[in-house]
């Protein structure tokens, strides 16, 4: 390892030993960089990778609530807002128990080159709370989101950052945030995506994690003169992102035959590939987003696999959808041994470090999270630009866009990798193009 690089990873393990997370994303990008850092000694020089990987400015900030009966509550909420040089923070609200400082900086981290190699003018934040809407009725929901508004408000705007969903954060969480907002400043503007239809969001956001996934999925088997038909694919999770997969990677001829939740896993041979089983995906998520078992129930020939994760199946692909660090090395070697032909990391840093590195060691083509799951804030981009622009564009329109910014994303990890002499490696590619990016603009904004 450059001794540079070395050197600012091992103040960074010393500052913030209890943050795990944000340690192995930060770990997994400069590592990777080294190439770029050896060959241009002007990052070193400006202390470009010191910079970096310190946010901007960091919000936390307590959410006080009323329960349905009368209770208080009163939950952590937080805004990471990483790096500007290249556009406003941008990046998705988490709301699950087990939410972090560590989390958010992880994610608001990766944010950072996701929303670089999107092409799109968009920095790196990321926020959220620790309070858990699985069980919650409606109007707590409803006062949580209010009370979290009431404070994030005053740190957010179109020009300055503009939240998404993520975790624990869909259409109904965004339009409570939405109003409030809304209500405090009296502005009407685009200062959240992944909005409802009718009031400024756009077509295809709700799937466009997964849709962009199986897109970089079909590009790279594509220069390998192979294709998505016929192939099977191993999911998990069954929110949105999986839900996107299903459909996308059904509709360019694969067969989805695993979803996965916190109780195991479901293996369903004819595939979760039709408008009924999707839909059903959307129920569940309402019903109880903790259990997968009720898809079995619903669809007789689905079997339900108690504790497990769907790894152990023999698929052609696996695309993990869930959450970090849910496909590890042994269930790597799981997947290589049963002779899988792409993986495609769909959820951020959703596998490990030894999960990852494996794959590359055995010559199995991974996409990184930071590239595959662009999809999504790409979208989310683009809603923004709708919003200025006060116009909507077709689905159609949406999802050529988004075909065409993921074959673009492919394209530039292959092309960046083979210039830094790691050809094939897309972990190497993403992670230089997209810190190059960023970091000459930082040179160009001077010492901020």
């Amino acid at each position: 390892m450059n001794s540079y690089i070395k050197q600012v990873l091992d103040d960074l393990r010393a500052r913030y030993p209890w943050e795990s997370e944000f340690l192995q994303a930060t770990e997994e990008v400069l590592e990777s960089i080294s190439p770029l850092i050896e060959a241009e000694p002007k990052y070193q020089a400006q202390k470009i990778l010191e910079r970096i990987v310190e946010p901007e400015r960091v919000v936390m900030f307590r959410v006080p609530w009323v329960d349905d009966k009368g209770e208080y509550h009163v939950n952590r909420g937080y805004r990471v807002q990483f790096n500007s040089a290249i556009g406003p923070y941008k990046g998705g609200l988490r709301f699950h128990p087990k939410v972090t400082l560590s989390t958010l900086k992880f994610l608001g981290f990766e944010q950072i080159f996701k929303n670089s190699l999107t092409g799109l003018p968009m920095g790196g934040g990321k926020g959220g709370s620790d309070f858990d809407p699985n069980g919650k009725s409606e109007n707590e929901i409803m006062r949580f989101c209010q009370s979290f508004m009431t404070e994030l408000y005053r740190h957010i705007g179109p020009d300055t950052d503009v939240p998404a969903g993520d975790i624990g954060v869909g259409g109904r969480e965004i339009g409570y945030l939405f109003g409030q907002y809304k209500r405090i400043r009296n502005e009407f503007n685009g200062v959240l995506t992944g909005k409802g239809l009718n009031y400024g969001g756009s077509l295809v956001r709700p799937e466009a994690t997964g849709f962009g996934a199986s897109y970089f999925a079909k590009e790279m088997l594509k220069v390998r003169n192979d294709s998505l038909e016929g192939k099977t694919v191993a999911v998990s999770g069954f929110g949105n992102v999986a839900w996107g997969v299903c459909q996308k990677a059904s509709q360019l001829g694969a067969k989805v035959v695993t979803i996965s939740g916190p109780d195991g896993y479901i293996f369903d041979p004819d595939g979760v590939g039709t408008k009924e089983k999707w839909d059903y995906l959307e129920e569940m998520l309402v019903i109880d987003r903790n259990k997968v078992e009720n898809y079995a129930k619903k669809f007789s020939k689905a079997k339900f696999v108690p504790g497990k994760k769907p790894w152990e199946q023999k698929v052609d692909i696996a695309m993990p959808c869930a959450i970090q660090n849910e496909l590890n090395g042994e269930d790597a070697k799981v997947l290589v041994a049963n002779g899988v032909k792409i993986v495609v990391e769909v959820s951020n840093m959703g596998c490990t470090p030894e999960a990852w590195k494996y794959f590359i060691e055995q010559k199995i083509p991974f996409a990184p999270g930071k590239a595959a799951n662009a999809g999504g804030v790409a979208t989310s981009g683009l809603e923004m630009t709708q919003n200025s622009m006060r116009l909507s564009w077709s689905a159609e329109e949406v999802d050529q866009r988004l075909h065409e910014i993921m074959s673009n994303i492919h394209k530039s990890c292959l092309e960046t990798a083979a210039k830094y002499g790691e050809p094939g490696n897309y972990v190497v590619g993403a992670n230089i193009a997209g810190f190059k990016k960023v970091a000459d603009a930082m040179i160009a904004q001077g010492l901020v």
